[in-house]
Formats: C-alpha cells, sequence, structure tokens
C-alpha cells in the first residue's frame, strides 16, 4: 500500500493527515502553539514552533496509525497563508513571523497605491493592498526595521519555511505566491513590476510551483528528525483556503466552498484569472494546475457565535444555545447584527469596523439575539456571494459548507434562505491537510487530475434547500447592507479615540 502526509501550518496548530492511495483517511495528529500580540494590532509567531509542531505531529501519526514509513511516497503542504518569513544568507530566521492577521500596514497599503496606482495593482496582481496580505508586512519592515531588511536574503510564507526545513528548498505554490499581491496573476508567477515598485530583489523570493509539482525531496536531516526515509517527494500544495478547497471538492467553477470557522471564507473556483474590478474580491491562483479563484473572507464568522456564547451563555453547549432561536421568526422581530467584531475585509475593507446589534427594542430577548447572530453572519457572507456573481461567476450550481458552524441544521437553512442557494455537506471533514494529501497524491500519478482525485474521495452526505423563509430575507438583505454605510463615520471616530 502507498500512504501520502498532508501537512497543515495553520495560526494554533500543525496537523498531519496520513492517507492511503484510495483518499481514506487513517490518522491525524495535531499540535498546538499559540501567537503573539506585543502591541496593538500586531500579530506574529516564531517560525521554530511550526517545524517542532511539524515534527511532532508526523512522529505521532505514524505512531498511532502503525504505518511502514518506507510506504510513504508523498508529502503535501498547506497552511496559513499570506504570513511574512525573513531568513538571512545562512537560513535563518530573522525576526517573528508577522501573520495573516497582523493589521500594522495601514500605512504601507497606502505606499503601494501611491506607487502603483490602485487600478494597475489590481489588474496585474487581481487585488488591492490589505493589511493582511504580505507586500505591505515587507515595506512595513523595509521603513521600521532597516537592520533587518539588510541582512534578509529569503522571503517565505509559514508553510514553505515548513518546506525548506523539510528539504533546504526555497519554493512556494501559485496559491500562496498570489496571496503576498507580489504576483502577476494571470502570469501564475512574480510580477517584475510589482518587485520594481516595492523594492524587492526578485532573487530574494522562492521559485514557483504548482499545486502538484515536486518542489524537492525530504533531505537526510529532516529524515531522521522525523523518522522517514530520505528522498520522499514534497509537493507544492496550496494555501489554506485553496487547498481546503481541493479538500471540499471545489475545483470546478459552479462549485462554491464555503468555511464557516472562526473567520468565513466564500471560495469559488473560476477557469480564467477573473478580477473584481474594485479588489473588493480576492482573486488568486488555485492550487489546482491551470485554475484560479474568488475569495471573500469574513473575519468573524462562526467567531461571532462563539463571542456571542461566552459572552452571554458561558459554558452553555451550542445545541443548546441554538434550539430556541429555531422558534424565532426569521428576521428576528426587526433586529439585526453586524458582525464586524474584529475589523472585515470583505466587501469592506475596514480593520476599524466595529459589530452591533441594531434595532434592539425591550421584546428582544436572549434567544432574539442568537437568531440575529447567525443571520447576521449569513448576511455578511451573502455579500461575497453577491460580489461573485456580479463579477461573472452565473451559473452557482451547489454550495459546500465546512468549519464548525456547519454542524447546526438551522444555521445551515438560515444560509440556504439567504444565499438562496442548495447548501450541502461532504463526508471530508480534514479540510486543508486532506487537499494536501490529494495533491501530493495527483502529483504522484494515482490520479490523473485534482479533479478525479476529488470525484474518487470526496461525497456528498447532506443537503439543505431554500426553504418557506426565503423570500423574507430576501426582502430584509437591502436593509442589512445598509447598516455598514450609515455607520462607518461613527466607527472610524470611536476606532480614532
Amino acid at each position: 500500500m502507498t500512504y501520502f502526509i498532508g501537512i497543515d501550518t495553520s495560526t494554533t496548530a500543525t496537523k498531519a493527515l496520513l492517507m492511503d492511495a484510495s483518499g481514506k483517511v487513517l490518522g491525524v495528529a495535531a499540535n498546538e502553539y499559540s501567537f503573539e500580540t506585543p502591541h496593538s494590532l500586531w500579530s506574529e509567531q516564531s517560525p521554530t514552533l511550526w517545524w517542532d509542531a511539524t515534527t511532532v505531529s508526523i512522529r505521532q501519526v505514524l505512531a498511532k496509525t502503525k504505518v511502514d514509513p518506507s510506504t510513504v511516497k508523498g508529502i503535501g503542504l498547506t497552511g496559513q497563508m499570506h504570513g511574512l518569513v525573513l531568513l538571512d544568507e545562512k537560513g535563518e530566521v530573522l525576526r517573528p513571523s508577522i501573520l495573516w492577521n497582523d493589521q500594522r500596514t495601514a500605512a504601507q497599503c497606502d505606499e503601494i497605491r501611491q506607487r502603483l496606482g490602485k487600478e494597475k495593482l489590481i489588474q496585474i496582481t487581481g487585488n488591492d493592498a490589505l493589511t493582511g496580505f504580505t507586500a505591505p508586512k515587507i515595506l512595513w519592515v523595509q521603513e521600521t526595521e532597516p537592520e533587518i531588511w539588510k541582512r534578509a536574503r529569503h522571503i517565505l510564507l509559514p508553510k514553505d519555511y515548513v518546506r525548506y526545513k523539510l528539504t533546504g528548498e526555497f519554493a512556494i505554490d501559485c496559491a500562496d505566491g498570489a496571496g503576498t499581491i507580489l504576483f502577476d496573476l494571470k502570469k501564475r508567477t512574480w510580477s517584475p513590476e510589482v518587485l520594481k515598485a516595492l523594492d524587492i530583489p526578485a532573487e530574494y523570493l522562492p521559485k514557483t510551483f504548482e499545486g502538484t509539482e515536486v518542489t524537492g525531496g525530504l533531505s537526510p536531516a529532516a529524515a531522521m528528525e522525523l523518522g522517514l526515509p530520505a528522498g520522499i517527494p514534497v509537493f507544492g500544495g496550496g494555501g489554506d483556503q485553496a487547498a481546503a478547497a481541493v479538500g471540499t471538492g471545489a475545483v470546478r467553477a459552479g462549485v462554491v466552498s464555503l468555511s464557516l470557522g472562526t473567520s468565513g471564507v466564500v471560495f469559488a473556483t473560476t477557469d480564467g484569472a477573473a478580477i473584481e474590478p474594485e479588489g473588493r474580491l480576492h482573486a488568486f491562483c488555485h492550487s489546482v494546475p491551470g485554475k484560479w479563484h474568488f475569495m471573500g473572507v469574513m473575519l468573524s464568522a462562526a467567531g461571532s457565535l462563539r463571542w456571542h456564547r461566552d459572552t452571554f451563555a458561558p459554558g452553555t453547549n451550542y445545541d443548546t444555545l441554538l434550539a430556541p432561536a429555531a422558534d424565532i421568526q426569521p428576521g428576528s422581530d426587526g433586529l439585526f447584527f453586524l458582525p464586524y467584531l474584529t475589523g472585515e475585509r470583505t466587501p469592506h475593507p475596514d480593520p476599524l469596523a466595529r459589530g452591533a446589534f441594531v434595532g434592539l427594542t425591550v421584546r428582544h430577548s436572549f434567544q432574539y439575539l442568537t437568531r440575529a447572530v447567525l443571520e447576521g453572519v449569513s448576511f455578511g457572507l451573502r455579500d461575497s456571494f453577491e460580489l461573485m456573481k456580479n463579477a461573472g461567476l452565473k451559473d452557482i450550481a451547489q454550495v459546500r459548507v465546512t468549519g464548525g458552524g456547519a454542524r447546526s441544521p438551522l444555521w445551515r437553512q438560515i444560509l440556504a434562505d439567504v444565499f438562496n442557494a442548495e447548501i450541502v455537506t461532504v463526508n471530508s471533514e480534514e479540510g486543508a491537510a486532506y487537499g494536501a494529501a490529494l495533491l501530493a497524491a495527483t502529483g504522484s500519478g494515482v490520479f490523473q487530475s485534482v479533479e478525479s482525485a476529488c470525484d474518487a474521495t470526496i461525497q456528498i452526505t447532506g443537503s439543505t434547500k431554500p426553504g418557506k423563509d426565503q423570500p423574507v430575507y430576501e426582502k430584509l438583505y437591502p436593509l442589512y447592507r445598509g447598516l455598514y454605510p450609515a455607520l462607518k463615520p461613527t466607527f472610524a471616530k470611536i476606532g480614532s479615540n
């Protein structure tokens, strides 16, 4: 039997998944770590945490499954996107990684727009400059830590630091590369024009690969640490959202992936390098060769429900929390919730946006607030859905939902009604790590293509279609859309104090 390992280097843990050649998951191991917030708006993490957790997780999953290490024939990588890792000429880490959720670079985003022009930036990279992306982090280091930048020789993303530790090679996949906004989206590689404008030497950047291409072999030193044979091929993989889309089968146009975790991500595969003209959607390369995707990101999706529970009903399990909300009529009797608890990215790239309940009266008891949270997050996710349709994604046949929030039948029904689309669940629960393993298996020749790999391994397990409440939500959605513009001036004044 042949086996493959998928490694997911997330913000809070590194997961190692072992899969056989049929796509069956034999075992999973994960090891957690924390990140630091040394100043307001900052979010940083030591890259050594990722490698230490990778080593332990791989050894644990091999021990748990009792698989002969010599039968592992490929490793696929995925992980948190947009983070900045800087190495010196000896490959040593120069400073903690600046993570995707770091918000310190608003001034650098303005600088990028000024140097390139916003319209040109979007046309080349597919994206506007946002604080989460890698490019403004590089400018921040250039401007505020010049002694660090002077010593820098290599720029990597988090999972690609793990790749370097595995293989000794500096490499990146196209999906994660596009997420730096240093890519020429159409050409699927680094943009000389953007690099020149931002004073970033091209030789600092890693080689680019498709998600199914071999980027190097497991080095003898890494093999000894992991308990694996040297030479195992390590494949390109993809950023966590692109790999998660593979892990749920969202690899064809018309199939949308909705990840309902702490953040919410609406992901749609495209056959060409489509761009939302104002950059309100992320437009990246897919980890599927020759494919691209749109992505909309809500920063506090299921995170909003967790905040609601932890603040007002700590210790309550989610089934108990949500049961009374099922008896509330759609629209929560005129109560709206804005889910901008940690700022927002899509469609409002505003770190100063705030959460809010709007329309509270003495009639509104706790279960009304609970339902309003579910509805507000659903309305916010629809914003991304609408942008995609307006940008040319017309034939949306199905929405595949994953993440903790997807376990709630009530929330799935609200989503189906708000989106006016079929919401389905799938048998794959490991998301990005599973997608990384499938990319490795495809690159090894087990499957003819990523699409055929998904067809062979991923099945629909449940379906929720729009119901009688859909027309109600259709009328309420424009009211929700009007709330952010009305409150934005207030948010800005609050945030400046």
